[in-house]
């Protein structure tokens, strides 16, 4: 097992020393949505769309609602402190700020929406051509922290284009854009594989592995608990899609 206890003067674990993963090999991060106006005049995120991952919001703070697209229907879900709101795979989202929105993000599959889990619903003939797509969606500095938020903005609002007209089109429309998301993402299916095996598959088998020694009245690894505590973010302000991303680190 990982040890515990080392900590550098900020208390974060230096990299030498793992961290167990999160619950379920899950990432959390907490979430500032953006406070201006896309071309539609609503204030908030980016609309994209996970293909392998469900995404959960603790609502901590403001209100607003989230959008919703599915080959079943629009939706608007209200946002307000308390709120819990969860969506699988292949839902379209949108988040809008009707002030001060604040969310807690957990993320299934810690590390996939980072290799590209996340497509932004870009108008078509972005879609269709992986460099476009590329040039569109890059933030200075990869979003990282003081990075130029202008950039986050400008692709937001052709996102809200294309989601515009997704919303218009039916769901013949959202099957063309799941079709073509697939399609982007494909080249990167076999470095997502790895990336789950090594996290959540690896949590999940380690539940296993406990319940199989449970059940022969082994209690070893209960032996060998540990505590993790990171007691601040390890980036704050990171442009993200939705907003401004405190984020930390998911172990493993």
């Amino acid at each position: 097992m990982r040890e515990a206890g080392t900590r550098t003067a900020t208390g974060v674990p230096p990299a030498a020393v793992p961290l167990d993963p999160l619950p379920g090999g899950v990432g959390v991060s907490r979430l500032c949505v953006y406070d201006t106006a896309g071309p539609d005049g609503l204030v908030g995120g980016t609309p994209h769309v996970h293909l392998c991952c469900t995404e959960a919001y603790v609502v901590t703070g403001g209100s607003g609602v989230v959008q919703t697209l599915t080959m079943d229907s629009f939706a608007e879900t209200p946002l307000g402190p308390g709120a819990v709101v969860w969506f699988t795979p292949g839902t379209v989202h949108r988040l809008v700020n009707h002030g001060g929105l604040r969310i807690v993000v957990l993320m299934q599959n810690s590390g996939l929406p980072e290799a590209g889990d996340a497509v932004l619903t870009l108008p078509a003939e972005y879609l269709a051509d992986p460099g476009a797509y590329a040039a569109a969606t890059a933030l200075p500095g990869g979003g990282a922290p003081g990075a130029d938020v202008a950039a986050a903005y400008r692709r937001r609002d052709l996102a809200v284009a294309g989601f515009a007209a997704l919303r218009a089109g039916g769901r013949p429309a959202l099957r063309r854009f799941l079709d073509a998301a697939v399609a982007l993402r494909r080249p990167l299916i076999a470095q997502w594989r790895e990336r789950w095996t090594a996290g959540a598959a690896a949590a999940a088998a380690r539940t296993g592995g406990q319940l199989d020694a449970l059940a022969a009245g082994d209690a070893g690894h209960l032996a060998d608990a540990r505590v993790y505590a990171v007691p601040e973010p390890v980036e704050r302000g990171r442009l993200g899609m939705c907003g401004l991303l405190d984020t930390y680190p998911a172990g493993g």
